[in-house]
């Protein structure tokens, strides 16, 4: 420590150089920080799912549909509890398909409701509120957290118009809020309030029986038998004109997992490439310190400071800069993650992820990242003023 203000006193000699060290390490620890948050934080909220839950689907894909008779049929397999249908609606408050305002998005599903709220628990609302939406066609449940959004209350009137062309009828779909569900964090903590549920019938009518199924949610009775089921399920409709493919909620995420692992792999390449920038330009700051100090380690060294003394001085230096750059970032990051929920579009995509925000673990790995990276900058730097010779370093040219 007595050696630290000689450290600080010739940081600040060239403070813009430093400065702007500090900076490119602090945006490196920013870049890290705010991407794993926001990785870490899919990746947790689509793993979390129920056992007792399958989907099935169009064995194409997503994008395709499957006929509303298949429910029946489902409902036969021996162990399955509960069907309902789930179709993704893709709604916008106040847009259209050519000019669409994701401020305005929230996450909403037409479901077949009795069912679908049997098998999802984790959808909480009051008996009186669950009978009114049962018995409006228009009815709409909503979370607290879009409730709030908007300023919706029991009765709210409003508008969604889809933009996935069979939903489109010309005129958007007329809802009435007549329940606001919650949730218990302790027992569901991937449950999202961000969500609203309507009417699958409603659909179905409004379009002129042209929406299909998206996917069905199946309950079952046993989970150990979730694979016996899902091949039940899809040798019902083999070699149809629309097979199925049935899995578990958890496999079923996975595919969305795979998405999130590879956008993790995309962004930590880029990760790696900013590390290795900042690497070499603080390898060069370090590089033109000691270049520039030839006459003062010379001097050091002739008044008996030990060669491994020096190094150490330089090594030093590179770490405070390690250290003041991982503060900046983590400062930076963690502003960054409690503004990211309030943003247009990504801010209604983070908002609903579960626990989100700067974890220790991602902050503390993002801190030690600073300090690996200062100390390996200023590792070759420090070498040179270790095996330097007076004689060489006091000789001008």
């Amino acid at each position: 420590m007595k050696y630290l203000p000689y450290i600080v006193r010739h940081l600040r000699r060239n403070w813009i150089r430093t400065s702007t060290t500090i900076l490119g390490m602090a945006m490196c620890v920013f870049l890290f920080c705010v991407l794993q948050t926001i990785v870490h934080a899919v990746e947790f909220g689509l793993s979390a799912t129920d056992a007792n839950r399958l989907i099935t689907r169009h064995a194409v894909g997503l994008t395709s549909n499957l006929p509303v008779t298949y429910g029946e049929r489902i409902r036969q397999v021996k162990g399955v509890k509960r069907v309902a249908i789930s179709n993704w609606f893709n709604g916008f408050v106040g847009s259209t398909s050519t000019n669409l305002d994701w401020s305005s998005f929230f996450p909403n599903f037409a479901i077949e409701s009795e069912d679908y709220l049997a098998m999802h628990p984790e959808f909480m609302l009051s008996p009186q509120e669950k009978a009114a939406y049962l018995a409006d066609r228009r009815g709409a449940l909503v979370g607290e957290d879009t409730a709030r959004k908007f300023n919706w209350h029991i009765g709210s009137q409003f508008q969604l118009e889809s933009t996935i062309p069979p939903y489109r009828t010309g005129k958007p779909f007329d809802f009435f809020v007549q329940g606001i569900y919650h949730t218990d964090k302790k027992r569901y903590p991937s449950a999202s309030l961000q969500l609203m549920f309507f009417h699958y019938k409603y659909l179905y009518e409004a379009t002129s029986q042209r929406s299909g199924v998206g996917t069905y949610n199946v309950e079952i009775d046993d989970p150990a038998k979730a694979a016996v089921i899902g091949k039940e399920i899809d040798a019902l409709f083999a070699n149809s004109e629309a097979e199925s493919k049935t899995e578990t909620e958890a496999a079923f995420a996975a595919s969305f997992v795979a998405l999130a692992g590879n956008l993790s792999y995309l962004l930590n390449l880029v990760g790696t490439a900013v590390a290795f920038t900042i690497l070499l330009v603080t390898a060069n700051t370090m590089s033109m310190a000691v270049r520039e100090r030839r006459t003062e380690i010379a001097v050091l060294k002739t008044l008996g400071f030990p060669s491994g003394l020096v190094m150490g001085l330089v090594l030093s230096e590179a770490l405070l800069i390690g250290v003041l750059g991982g503060v900046v970032g983590l400062f930076l990051s963690r502003g960054m993650i409690n503004v990211l929920p309030s943003l247009p579009f990504i801010g209604d995509a983070v908002a609903g992820f579960p626990n989100f925000g700067l974890s220790v673990s991602v902050a503390l790995f993002g801190f030690a990242f600073a300090i690996v990276l200062s100390v390996v900058a200023g590792f070759f730097p420090a070498i040179s003023a270790f095996r330097a010779r007076i004689t060489d370093m006091l000789r001008t040219v």
